[in-house]
């Protein structure tokens, strides 16, 4: 099982995927322990998202730590790549719709109706084709820039959930009020909530998406989860990742941050560096030297190293492209932990196995110079020329 969570985040590929890609691919095979090549599906894909619930965060933080034993391994991380790292934040989107106030109402009008037909409730009116009338015309007055006839279907949508609500809660026995009472909490406060609503509910599925600000030109806003990572300072190496909840600012996520990093490799960093975000963060400087974008007064080398800080960026923009960082699929915050620390494990193991690559191609080189009879013909005859 934990074989086939390394392959799923090396490769940025679904549960499924993974589990027919593992009956297809003898490497897989060998690589999760099995001596014979096997034809049969060796688990139910639903398995994985199961074992993940057993062993929760405290057990994928294990295969973390697993990849950077592996690291060590390798020789592609040394004790003294430990002593400096750079920290920063991103945004781990979930998979969710963006969340406009019409989605939203109409989201909670199936979900009443499917509350009614579950329970048996005979509505006065379940108003689901004027809904999806009104939907359809909300889209088209907003996309011709209309906003006042928007504003006007928009309140109308809202009415009919509302109508639609309040005559389920009316017909409902109190041991099916208990059943949904979480449904209709989060959909009486999608209908309550206004613009400048502290705490608002963005997706019915998943309540504890947040609203987060990165000052993206391309995407000012993000719906997920903010991430705190730290690699090392000249392989970018993650030796630590974790999601925090509740939006917090960048300079209170580094505390945390540290005893992750502490926690996995058996030491703490002797220099931090970040960006200009964590102006404020309380770390003192015994525990270690936190060095902020645009400090000066600094020596030539640490000027140099700090430079280097914004070498974070790319190690995210990979584990968001090839990885799964970039539209998280587990649910609920557990699953917001697992999926960035599950992130941070596949991104190792690619720059593992590109290492692997690298000494592979020099190995061949060396060969065919040292040994001119294993030379290829046609090599040898460029030699020749």
């Amino acid at each position: 099982m934990a074989g086939l969570h390394y392959l799923k985040h090396l490769k940025g590929i679904p549960d499924e995927q993974t589990i027919r890609g593992w009956v297809q691919n003898p490497y897989w095979q060998f690589f999760c322990g099995e001596e014979f090549f096997q034809h049969a599906l060796p688990i139910d894909p639903s398995q994985m998202t199961r074992w993940r619930q057993r062993i929760g965060g405290a057990g994928v933080e294990k295969l973390l730590q697993a990849t950077i034993a592996a690291g060590k391994a390798a020789g592609l991380l040394s004790e003294s790549s430990l002593d400096k790292v750079i920290v920063d934040t991103t945004v781990q989107p979930k998979a969710v719709e963006h969340p406009t106030d019409a989605r939203l109402y109409r989201k909670v009008h199936a979900a009443l109706l499917r509350i009614a037909r579950a329970e048996g409730i005979v509505l006065r009116q379940s108003y689901r084709k004027l809904m999806e009338r009104a939907f359809r015309k909300h889209g088209g007055h907003s996309k011709a820039k209309q906003y006042g006839r928007a504003k006007r279907v928009l309140r109308s949508l809202r009415t009919m959930a509302g109508r639609v609500m309040r005559d389920v809660e009316r017909k409902m026995s109190d041991a099916a009020f208990e059943v949904h009472k979480g449904t209709l909490i989060l959909a009486q406060q999608i209908l309550t909530q206004k613009r400048f609503t502290k705490g608002k509910i963005y997706s019915l599925h998943a309540p504890e998406v947040e609203c987060i600000a990165k000052g993206k030109a391309h995407k000012p806003y993000e719906f997920g989860v903010k991430v705190s990572l730290a690699v090392t300072h000249k392989e970018g190496f993650v030796v630590g990742i974790q999601a925090f909840p509740d939006n917090p600012y960048d300079g209170h996520t580094l505390d945390g941050q540290l005893d992750q990093v502490e926690r996995l490799t058996g030491k703490v960093p002797e220099i931090t560096f970040v960006d200009r975000g964590y102006q404020g963060h309380g770390i003192p400087t015994e525990r270690s030297r936190v060095l902020i974008s645009g400090t000066r007064r600094l020596s030539y080398a640490l000027k140099r190293h700090l430079r280097r800080r914004a070498a974070v960026e790319p190690e995210i923009g990979h584990m968001k492209n090839d990885g799964l960082l970039g539209r998280n699929f587990l649910k609920g915050m557990v699953g917001d932990a697992m999926n960035a620390l599950l992130c941070g494990a596949g991104h190792n193991l690619r720059k593992i196995l590109a290492r692997a690559r690298f000494g592979l191609y020099r190995f061949l080189l060396a060969l065919l110079e040292t040994t001119p009879q294993v030379r290829p013909r046609w090599l040898q005859g460029l030699q020749a020329a």
